[in-house]
């Protein structure tokens, strides 16, 4: 049994309430909530509030307080955990801290507080199995149609992104520096260069790092040459692409006439069985070759059409979509690919360089997984600008293979 006091922010008499949770455990409740349903009370409040309840209620003893606040002004998080101090040992919470107005308490926020400050909080712990908190956030996104802010604790996607070149020097080196979670610890499974993002705040460890991940190992005078064109491009862009950094790196003539070009792209797919992808590509002398093939889903299906066709074998390294809110968005794609070759990978580890003429240097990266190489699309479609991306990245593969 329960019993609730609602509003309560210095306008509600604490004798009076006192009494009411006595009577309301005398008749057998065992949880006594709280509310600041219109989320105007302050931490100290609370905590006031919790601590004399603790001390006049007759039979509190028996009973557990429990806390429901509001983020009127923005307070529903740090209302509860100052609760929790001072003696509440039940909270309830929302995931994304969606609610009422300006919301709730969010569990990811107050879980995590909790559990990284348990020293503060007396050795309490939730029993949440953290590792969920990511997907369980974009699960009832999903459902909801709610976003999350960006810059929302926790789950928010730049919660773990560094654009500041002093901070990705630090997260390079070690993420603690300037991570307190680790981002592992709510079930995202990042490498140690993830939440880099490239920027004009971006210093040239950043810069590096990035060039080694996409297969480009260049001295000290190649880097420096980079980063000289990578701080001319931010002037001009706030964010940069690996897509960028390969143009920057690749002289033009290397990159201007692709191998493959898209010519039509068609795909089925829903709830009945696999999808299906139909791609025609152009060659270089306008040839037309048509393939299709099956997937998991479309995006896989025309990549896997595009490698009959191809007939190189690659590895899809990595995939990011990303797209602005409406139903109109350009959708944003990233892959990075490598070519898995048997053969290749037998040779220990190594870095050719290609000179093309004009005093620039493209350096691909020989490991393990063959030549490396990134690509990227837009589209309103998002297999159209997934494809676009593939067909990019692909067409540097075969470049420098045709370059060896």
């Amino acid at each position: 049994m329960q019993v609730e006091v609602q509003e309560y922010c210095d306008r509600s008499d604490k004798d009076f309430l006192c009494r009411i949770f006595g009577e309301a455990i005398k008749a057998g409740a065992r949880t006594v909530i709280i509310a600041d349903t219109v989320g105007c009370s302050l931490p100290s409040e609370i905590s006031r509030l919790v601590t004399y309840i603790k001390a006049h209620t007759p039979g509190i003893a028996n009973a557990t307080i429990s806390l429901h606040c509001h983020n009127d002004l923005g307070l529903a998080n740090a209302n509860t955990l100052a609760g929790i101090e001072a003696g509440a040992r039940e909270v309830e919470v929302t995931i994304n801290g969606i609610g009422e107005r300006a919301g709730n308490a969010a569990l990811e926020e107050v879980v995590m507080a909790i559990k990284c400050r348990k020293e503060l909080m007396g050795g309490l712990y939730t029993g949440v199995n953290t590792k969920y908190i990511s997907s369980i956030s974009k699960m009832v996104v999903e459902y909801t149609g709610l976003n999350v802010q960006s810059y929302k604790a926790i789950v928010g996607a730049n919660a773990f992104s560094h654009e500041s070149g002093i901070h990705q020097d630090g997260i390079l080196k070690f993420r603690g520096t300037y991570e307190f979670i680790s981002s592992e610890e709510i079930g995202l499974d990042q490498t140690s260069e993830s939440g880099i993002v490239l920027g004009k705040l971006s210093g040239r460890h950043a810069l590096k790092s990035r060039l080694l991940k996409l297969g480009y190992d260049l001295d000290e005078t190649e880097l420096d040459d980079a980063f000289k064109k990578f701080k001319s491009l931010t002037a001009k862009k706030k964010h940069i692409t690996n897509d960028d950094i390969e143009e920057m790196v690749c002289s033009k003539s290397f990159q201007s006439q692709p191998v493959w070009s898209l010519g039509d792209l068609q795909v089925m797919h829903g709830t009945m069985g696999f999808s299906t992808a139909a791609v025609k590509l152009l060659n270089l002398d306008g040839k037309e070759r048509i393939s299709s093939s099956v997937g998991k889903g479309p995006v896989d299906a025309a990549y896997k059409a595009i490698d009959n066709i191809v007939q190189t074998p690659i590895k899809l390294v990595e995939y990011t979509n990303s797209a602005a809110d409406g139903i109109h968005a350009i959708y944003k794609t990233q892959v990075v690919i490598s070519e898995d070759n048997d053969d290749i990978s037998t040779h220990p580890s190594s870095v050719i360089a290609h000179d093309h003429g004009n005093g620039h240097t493209c350096l691909e990266k020989l490991n393990g997984h063959g030549l490396s190489s990134s690509g990227s699309g837009e589209n309103l479609d998002v297999v159209v600008a997934s494809v676009e991306a593939y067909l990019k990245a692909v067409n540097r593969i075969l470049a420098k293979k045709e370059s060896n």
